[in-house]
Formats: C-alpha cells, sequence, structure tokens
C-alpha cells in the first residue's frame, strides 16, 4: 500500500514521557507497528518531550524498555521534540512572514473573560480574534513589557472533514475551532504545532492514535495545509475499558506494561492479546507475531471501545507458555527462582518446567511451583501429619522406602510402577500413600504427580527425607 504520490507507509507513534508506558499506548504503538509491517513500510518512534515540568529521563527509559520487551524495535528513532526546537521556531517564522500566523498580546485574564463573554451568548467559549490581522482591520496598540503568544491562522468559514480509517467520515466546522497558540511567551512551540511539524518532516503518511485525540485532528490538518504539506490518513482507535466498563486505570490492576513483564507474562501473549482488544481476524483468538502482521488490516478495527479482560490474558498467556520448551522456561524462570530464595541450579529445572507448564498461567506461578524442588525444605506441619499418616499409612511408607532403595532405574514409570504395586498388594487406593509421601518428601499436601516429582528430586534426597522421617 502506498500513499497517492506512491510514498512508501511511515506510521508513528509518539508517546510523552511523563510516566510509564500504558497499556493503551502500547496498543496504538503495536497497531502502527503491524501496519507499517503489513505494508512493508516503516514504524518512526518519537519522544514527545516538550513538557519539561513532567518529563523525566526514567519515563523515556521506561518507554524504550517497554518498547523492547515486545519486541516493537522502530525503523527509524527514537526522535526528541527537545532537540528539534531550531526546527519548530524556523516554521513559526516562515509561517509569521506568510500571515498564516499572528503574534497575539492577550493576557490570559483577557482571554478568560472573552470566554465568559461567549458563555454568557450562549456560544462556544473561545480567543475571540482581537489581535488577529485582517484587510482594513486597526489593531490594538502593544501593550508595554508583554510577550505575546503565537497564534495559527485557522480559517473562519468552511469544514474541516477527514475520513477516519476506524471511524468513517468526521468533520467539524472551522467556525468553531480556536485560532490555536503555536508558540508560548518564551517562544516554546504547543503540542499540536510540533507533531504537525514532526508529521511533516518525518512524511508521516498514516497517523494510529487514540480517540482521545479526534478534537486535536482538524487543527492539525489546518496547520499542515497552511504549511503545503500532503496530509496523512488518521485513524482512531476507541480507548481501553476496564472489566467494570469504567475507563482503564489503576484500581482495575497494572496497567504499565513493564508490570506485566514483574508478573510473569510473556511478551509474545501481551503481543496477541493488545491485539485483539479492538481489532480481529474472523474467529481467530491465539495468532503468532508474523500472522498479525499478515492479517493486519485497519478495516477490522472495531469502532467501540474494548473490554480489558485479566481472565482472557492469563488464558492466553498459559497457550503461550505451554508452546515454550522446558530448557526456554527454565531460562526465564530462574531469575524469579532467585529472587524467591530458591537455587535453580540445584535442580533439573528444564524437567520441573515441563511437568508444571500445563498448569501454569504465569512465568511467577512457575517459579513458585519450582520452589517444591529447588527452595529450602520445609517439613510438614505436626497436625498435618497426624491428620494423613496412621499407622497403615506408616507401614506403607516404610515399604516404599525400602523398595525405592533398590530401584534400579530412578525414573517417573518406576517409580509409579512401584507405587501402583504397593496399592495393588495392600488393597488401598492411591491418597493413602500418596499423600502421605506428599507430606513427608515435600511439605505439602498438593504436588504435581507424586511420581514425577520423586524423580526429579533425585533418589539422595528422597531416601534421605524418609529416613529422617522414620527416624
Amino acid at each position: 500500500m502506498t500513499t497517492s504520490n506512491t510514498t512508501p507507509v511511515r506510521t508513528r507513534f509518539a508517546p510523552s514521557p511523563t510516566g510509564y508506558l500504558h497499556l493503551g499506548g502500547a496498543r496504538t504503538a503495536l497497531f502502527s507497528w503491524a501496519f507499517a509491517r503489513h505494508h512493508q513500510g516503516v514504524f518512526v518512534l518519537r519522544i514527545e518531550d516538550t513538557d519539561l515540568e513532567r518529563s523525566t529521563p526514567e519515563a523515556v527509559q521506561a518507554i524504550l524498555d517497554s518498547m523492547a520487551w515486545l519486541d516493537m524495535q522502530p525503523d527509524e528513532g527514537p526522535f526528541y521534540q527537545m532537540q528539534r526546537m531550531d526546527r519548530y521556531r524556523e516554521v513559526i517564522a516562515k509561517m509569521l512572514d506568510d500571515g498564516t500566523a499572528y503574534y497575539c498580546y492577550s493576557s490570559p485574564d483577557e482571554i478568560e473573560a472573552m470566554r465568559e463573554k461567549a458563555r454568557a451568548a450562549g456560544l462556544k467559549p473561545r480567543y475571540d480574534g482581537t489581535w488577529r490581522p485582517e484587510p482594513g482591520k486597526t489593531l490594538p496598540a502593544v501593550p508595554a513589557g508583554r510577550k505575546p503568544v503565537v497564534r495559527f491562522k485557522n480559517p473562519l468559514e468552511g469544514a474541516t472533514s477527514w475520513n477516519d480509517m476506524i471511524k468513517g467520515p468526521i468533520s467539524f466546522d472551522n467556525g468553531e475551532l480556536d485560532d490555536l497558540i503555536i508558540a508560548r511567551p518564551d517562544g516554546t512551540p504547543t503540542y499540536n504545532f510540533c507533531v504537525v511539524v514532526d508529521d511533516w518532516d518525518m512524511k508521516i503518511t498514516h497517523v494510529l492514535r487514540g480517540d482521545d485525540h479526534v478534537n486535536n485532528t482538524p487543527r492539525q490538518i489546518n496547520i499542515l495545509r497552511a504549511l503545503g504539506a500532503e496530509l496523512p490518513q488518521y485513524g482512531h482507535v476507541p480507548m481501553i475499558l476496564g472489566p467494570d466498563g469504567e475507563k482503564l486505570s489503576k484500581r482495575h490492576g497494572a496497567v504499565n506494561v513493564m508490570e506485566y513483564d514483574k508478573q510473569g507474562y510473556l511478551p509474545e501473549a501481551m503481543i496477541n492479546y493488545l491485539a485483539r482488544l479492538g481489532w480481529s481476524h474472523g474467529n481467530d483468538e491465539l495468532f503468532s507475531r508474523d500472522q498479525l502482521v499478515e492479517w493486519f488490516d485497519t478495516r477490522n478495527l472495531t469502532k467501540s471501545p474494548a473490554q480489558w479482560d485479566p481472565k482472557k490474558l492469563n488464558w492466553v498467556n498459559a497457550h503461550y507458555i505451554k508452546q515454550h520448551s522446558g530448557a526456554d522456561l527454565a531460562e526465564r524462570v530462574a531469575p524469579r527462582i532467585r529472587e524467591r530464595g530458591g537455587n535453580p541450579a540445584a535442580v533439573d529445572l528444564p524437567a520441573v518446567m515441563d511437568l508444571l507448564k500445563d498448569r501454569a498461567e504465569t512465568l511467577n506461578q512457575l517459579a513458585e511451583g519450582a520452589l517444591l524442588f529447588c527452595g529450602p525444605y520445609q517439613p510438614a506441619d505436626p497436625e498435618l501429619l497426624a491428620q494423613h499418616v496412621d499407622e497403615q499409612a506408616r507401614t506403607l511408607l516404610a515399604e516404599f522406602s525400602n523398595k525405592a532403595g533398590a530401584l534400579a532405574d530412578w525414573t517417573t514409570s518406576a517409580l509409579d510402577a512401584l507405587i501402583k504395586d504397593i496399592l495393588a498388594e495392600h488393597g488401598v487406593k492411591m491418597p493413602k500413600l500418596g499423600i502421605p509421601l506428599r507430606l513427608v518428601i515435600t511439605g505439602q499436601k498438593q504436588t504435581p504427580s507424586i511420581g514425577a516429582v520423586l524423580a526429579i528430586l533425585g533418589r539422595d534426597t528422597v531416601m534421605a527425607r524418609l529416613a529422617s522421617y522414620q527416624n
């Protein structure tokens, strides 16, 4: 896909570094990235850091870390707006010369009085154009010592319309739009102006962003037209709602992308889940990154808000955990085991991962489960032992200990066969031996398959714990 002048597709993601990358921003980035990849285009990362009071280096790094974790590396950038100030001032100067922008000396109090007057008249509160130059108009005297803002000379008549890639036709009456401030009294450019110059200079062809920007779009279009620039195509993605139908926020859980890494989610699961929040390909729920790129089309983006569902995310994550080998999961989970006081080197960790992965929803659950094998051994509570280990159980444990010590092969199949034979010989069911074995060997009443647990723990450990209990 190309634009009308055969320019290759170029998309951008332009976060403000005033905090972490939130889920809505990550989804917007994903859609922009997938659109560029689908059309063999270019994905640009731009850091909009002009809010000096709130932008921090830590927030910039948090954005870059999140993009790296999700493996959405840009083809160009990151570009920083604060490094482009000379360019913005150059364009503002040209607009002042061309008459598409002008100096406005109205004070904040005067502006507020204009708005109050409009409200009283039942009109939309806006700047009244006091300093807007027009043929035959005499402007007020310049107030002494007052630094002006620079305003864009927005068209007064007609409408600004575009065919939104997601929402369809959208139109704004130009008479309802203010003469936007494009530079503050200290000369620093404003957000809407910087965005326009950046999109123009970086030859952005398609802008996918949240629908909270819809009201900015007509202003940006009019500035682009005043500059003689080609317009990108715009698509505005509806917001993400929480499970309760309200706007997604911290009260619904983590909204910081990197928090999901800490909680044990896989990046490919997050990509899959985020893509399905407002986009679909038939009834496909699970798909690879390559399939997303192959299938992605803005025509399949919904016009309605998407709803965050933690249970669905867990289901998706569990699917991807199952797809990984035990060795790969061991590498990912080992640091989490160490954080919990365990020693991942003390056991065949890939075997542990293969045993646990079919029931795990997160890497953290795998780490917690692995502590059974490589964490400090905690003997079972005496009351729990007394409840489940009676005289018959002690007999069964002693017989198991004698026969297990003589096993030629310490394998899951050999241990399972031994347990089955002892149960058959005594005419009892699995819990009669299985629960006491679990309590004595692991300190826990519930574990994965006991034969597999014993095999992974190893002959020496199992026999030592049996001997310690029997003594």
